[in-house]
């Protein structure tokens, strides 16, 4: 049986990884707190894996200057996935078209005029 990670477990990798970039910047928690404007509380619970709000990863992340991350997260995507599934229902041509005859301009059968005049005037072949 494989080993399911929970979202506990993904908590704890990102406040780990958050740590220790907080220590390679030589930051201390309650400065990260400071220039990031939140509580030294909320920095602790962000590294701990013990949950931060969207707003206070961000804030952090910026002064870390790992903004990246977030694109990481979602990146832009490139193609719709609404065009794949279009691309894909469409069946691609198996042959071309026939050729189609000429259209011929037809003239409309109006009472009065001289065609069909001519035609009343003519005596039916009994």
């Amino acid at each position: 049986m494989s080993h399911m990670v929970t979202s506990d477990d993904l908590e704890q990798l990102l406040g780990s990884h958050l740590r220790a970039l907080r220590i390679r910047r030589n930051l201390t928690q309650r400065a990260l707190a400071e220039r990031a404007n939140v509580a030294l509380g909320a920095v602790r619970n962000a590294e701990s894996g013990r949950g931060a709000t969207i707003r206070t990863l961000v804030r952090i992340l910026k002064v870390l200057e790992r903004t990246d991350w977030i694109e990481a997260l979602a990146p832009q995507v490139s193609v719709s996935p609404l065009q794949v599934l279009a691309s894909r229902s469409r069946r691609p041509r198996q042959r071309a078209s026939a050729a189609r005859a000429p259209r011929t301009p037809h003239t409309p059968s109006v009472p009065g005029t001289p065609q069909v005049q001519a035609a009343r005037e003519e005596p039916d072949d009994v």
